[in-house]
C-alpha cells in the first residue's frame, strides 16, 4: 500500500488537508490504521470535511510504514514526504495543509518546505528543542497545545513557535485550557477549533480566522 490515504477527492481540487497523527518515539514494528493513534484523527477528519461545505478540498492522510520516529531515522518524514508527491500526483499543485498530532507534528515541521505545503495545523506537537524552522518560509505555522500536556511539552512548542516568527509567513500558537494530550478533554473544541483554523488557513479572506490576534503575538500564550 502507498503512503496516501485519500478520503475525499474531488474531480477539480482547489486545496488538500493531509492528516498526520501520532505515533512513539521509538517502534520498528508496523503502523495500522487501527492503532489508537490513528483512530485519534478520525474525528478530526469528520470535523475539517463539515467545515469545508464546498467539496472541492481533499481530504487524506499518511500512511506510515512504522511506528516510531527512530531517531535520525525520522521514519515519518519520507512517508509524509511521498504522500505529498503522491497527492500532488493525483490532484496537482494545489495548496495543501498539514494537520499532525504529536509526532505526526513533528513530521508535518519537516516536511513543510514540500512545495504543495502553503500551512501546517500542529496539534500537541512533540518538537524537542532545535527543530528546523528555515523551511517554514512563506508558510504558516498554527499550534494548539493543551494545559495539561504531559507528554509533549507547550514551552518547547512556543520556543519552536518564536523562533519560526524569523521565517513563516505567520506564526501562532494558543493553549487549550485543561486540555491533555491525547486532546480527549474538551474534544468538542479541539475538534471544532483545529477544523475552523484549517477552514481559514485555506481560505483567509473568505473564512475568518478564530483564533484571537495575541496567539500571534511575542509575550504570552493566550488559553482557549
Amino acid at each position: 500500500m502507498g503512503p496516501l490515504v485519500s478520503h475525499l477527492l474531488p474531480a477539480r481540487p482547489r486545496a488538500a488537508v493531509l492528516l498526520l497523527h501520532g505515533g512513539r518515539a521509538s517502534d520498528l514494528t508496523s503502523s495500522r490504521p487501527w492503532h489508537p493513534a490513528a483512530l485519534r484523527m478520525r474525528p478530526f477528519l469528520r470535523a475539517v470535511g463539515a467545515a469545508l461545505p464546498h467539496e472541492d478540498v481533499v481530504l487524506a492522510g499518511v500512511r506510515y510504514r512504522l511506528r516510531g520516529w527512530n531517531g535520525t531515522r525520522a521514519d515519518p518524514v519520507p512517508d509524509t514526504l511521498d504522500a505529498l508527491d503522491r497527492l500532488a500526483e493525483l490532484a496537482g499543485p494545489v495548496p495543501t495543509v498539514l494537520v499532525g498530532h504529536s509526532m505526526g507534528g513533528r513530521a508535518a515541521l519537516h516536511a513543510a518546505g514540500h512545495p504543495q505545503v502553503r500551512a501546517v495545523l500542529a496539534l500537541a506537537p512533540w518538537w524537542p528543542p532545535g527543530e528546523p524552522v528555515r523551511q517554514l518560509a512563506g508558510r504558516h505555522v498554527v499550534v494548539l497545545h493543551g494545559e495539561r500536556d504531559r507528554i509533549t511539552s507547550p514551552a518547547d512548542s512556543a520556543a519552536c513557535v518564536r523562533r519560526a516568527r524569523a521565517t513563516a509567513a505567520g506564526a501562532a500558537m494558543a493553549v487549550v485550557r485543561d486540555g491533555d494530550h491525547a486532546m480527549l478533554r474538551r474534544h468538542r473544541f479541539w475538534h471544532r477549533t483545529a477544523a475552523d483554523v484549517v477552514a481559514h488557513l485555506i481560505d483567509p479572506a473568505g473564512r475568518p480566522d478564530p483564533l484571537p490576534a495575541q496567539c500571534y503575538g511575542p509575550g504570552t500564550v493566550p488559553l482557549l
